[in-house]
Parts: structure tokens; sequence; C-alpha cells
């Protein structure tokens, strides 16, 4: 049984995150921290837990932690998690790290988006990005993973299989990415309040929003070239969900390769570059993804057009599942050499 402990447990990510190792017959929640100085019960901080899980939580601020911990989920905001996530990895515990702290190679690009200095050096230099649909392998050789992002999941998945071919071009790309308010985390924020999100739509954080350099640096590393986007997200006054609509402009020199740019010939190159990943689930024909079909789930649909002038991807995930914490599962899955949808399907 691997004994796993919640660092940071009050978030939304970290509600799901419990729901789903309850149901996990290999793994027992021993611990939960949170970042307040009382002891409340799980189950008075989310009711739902009610007869699930009547544990208390405590306070993390002394950093002192059990010895019976075999894997750590951190929960915490960025800058603040690399805090904690040394005094795990330095004691030979497993950790899955859901903040942005880890999710980049480049300390640097880290340091000039997050506006603080990156502290765990060692970390960030170890650390695998945790798409276990792009980097298995690695994964299933650290002890350190970075979570990837919500809007970051459904566009590199989106995209991974046109770029490693060669397809479109790596730096005409257009992102659309439309997210539900949970995306926005639980702590209360006035554009968050039921009266100012609700009957609205609204764009933010354009051509400045801290996912478009994750995006664009693990696509680098992953196609072995640049990778330059668009990234434009929006708020949709609803619970969960993500959808991406996704523009990239095909290469002119497709025929001199071989290959015959068609909706046929892209869907069959999604459906050979995935082939039996469990939770990416292919459209077919003219069928597009819904946000509706993804909720409380882990799958990534998917779905390619091909216009003119344009690859249209569309891509739609549940940003608290598999954009966070059934992510999270999956990769604690691979770590470990677990069943990789055990406790997800």
């Amino acid at each position: 049984m691997l004994n796993v402990g919640i660092i940071g447990a009050t978030a939304y990510t970290s509600l799901e995150l419990i729901k789903i190792l309850l149901r996990h017959p290999k793994v027992k929640i021993t611990y939960l921290g949170v970042r307040r100085t009382d002891r409340p019960m799980i189950s008075d901080i989310f009711p739902t837990l009610k007869n699930l899980l009547d544990v208390s939580c405590e306070p993390i601020e002394h950093k002192e932690f059990p010895d019976n911990i075999n894997l750590a989920f951190i929960t915490l905001p960025p800058t603040i998690s690399m805090q904690y996530v040394p005094l795990f990895t330095k004691r030979g515990i497993k950790v899955i790290d859901f903040s942005a702290d880890y999710r980049f190679r480049d300390k640097s690009i880290y340091e000039k988006w997050y506006k603080a200095q990156h502290t765990d050096s060692a970390g960030i230099e170890t650390a695998v990005y945790g798409l276990p649909e792009l980097f298995r392998e690695e994964i299933k050789k650290t002890n350190l993973v970075g979570n990837p992002g919500c809007y970051t999941t459904a566009t590199i998945l989106a995209l991974a299989p046109l770029l490693t071919h060669g397809i479109v071009y790596p730096d005409d790309i257009i992102v659309d990415a439309k997210s539900g308010v949970s995306g926005r985390g639980r702590e209360p924020r006035e554009d968050t309040h039921y009266c100012e999100c609700n009957e609205n739509i609204e764009a933010y954080s354009v051509g400045g929003h801290r996912h478009s350099p994750e995006i664009e640096h693990i696509l680098s590393i992953k196609t072995s070239q640049k990778v330059s986007i668009q990234f434009v997200p929006h708020l949709i006054p609803m619970n969960r969900g993500i959808l991406c609509t996704i523009y990239a402009k095909p290469k002119q020199n497709l025929k001199e390769t071989g290959f015959i740019l068609s909706d046929s010939e892209v869907h069959r190159l999604y459906k050979e570059f995935y082939g039996k990943e469990p939770f990416i689930r292919l459209k077919e024909g003219n069928e597009t993804p819904k946000t509706k079909d993804v909720i409380y789930s882990n799958f990534c649909d998917i779905a390619t057009k091909v216009t003119e002038n344009r690859i249209i991807i569309l891509s739609a995930i549940d940003n608290l599942i598999k954009g966070a914490s059934g992510q999270a599962v999956h990769n604690m899955n691979v770590m470990c050499g677990f069943d990789e949808k055990m406790g997800l399907l």
C-alpha cells in the first residue's frame, strides 16, 4: 500500500484528488496539510467527504512531516510550492507538484514570468514534465514530477502530433481557449464572484498569460524546434471544463514530403501518434469535442479539421481532472508501476 500525503489540502484540485485516491486500491491517504493554524476536519472543509474521510488537517507552517509518507502531492501556489518540495525529495520521497515551480527546464523562463527567484535549482534540473502521453519513460524514472497546467495540457496534446511530424509552421499558431471558473482556483476574488462572471464571457491576460511560455517551452523541447503561439484564454460562466480551438498553418512543401493534407490523413496521423493511449479520445468524422463529454473524467477529446489554409484542432478536458488531479494520479501510477488507469476508470 502506498501512503500519500497532500500538502495544501483545501484547494479545489485537492478535493478532486482525494475523491480519486479514495477509490484507488493501492493508495492510503495518511496526511493532509493546510496553510492555516487550526486543525480542521477535512470533512468540515469539504462536507461531501463526510463519512468518507473524517480526518484532521495539520498546519504546515513548521514544515514538519511524518515519516510514513511514500509520495507527496503538493497542491500549493507557485513560488510557495518550491519551499516544501525539497523537504520531501531530500528524504527520498516521490513528489508530484501541482504548481508551475517544476514545469520549466530553463529556470530563467520561470523567473521571468513568475517574478521570483527559484530556490530549488537541483529540483528544477531533475523534474520531469508530467504529461504521460509524451514523457512516460522519463516519468517512470523520476522522483519529482511537475504536473502540467490545464490550458497547457489541452493545448500541448492537441498540437504535439502536427509539430512532431513537421506538418505545420511552429511560429504561426493561434490558441483560443475557454475555461470554467474553477480554473481560477478557490481563493476568493472579485472577478469570480457570481454577479461578475455569470451571464458573461471575457478574455483575460491577453498576450501575457503564464501558460503561454509553458506551452512553448514544452513543445519546443519535445519537437526540437522553436515553437511560438498566440494564446488567448477566456473565462466562461460554467463550473469546470476547458475547450481549446487551435489554428495552425500547414507547411507549403508537404507534397514534397509525401504527406497528403486531408481530413483523413491528419486523423490517421493522430491515431498513429496516440496509439492506445488510455485517456486520449479522437473524434470521428464531423464530431467535435464538448466539455460535457469530458467533465469528471481524465479524458482529453481531440478533433481535427483541414480548411483551405489552416488545420483546426479542437480539444476538451476537465480542468480539475485531466488538467490537474486526474493527471497527477496518472503520473503517480506511472511512477509507481501501477496500472495507468487505476483509480481513473
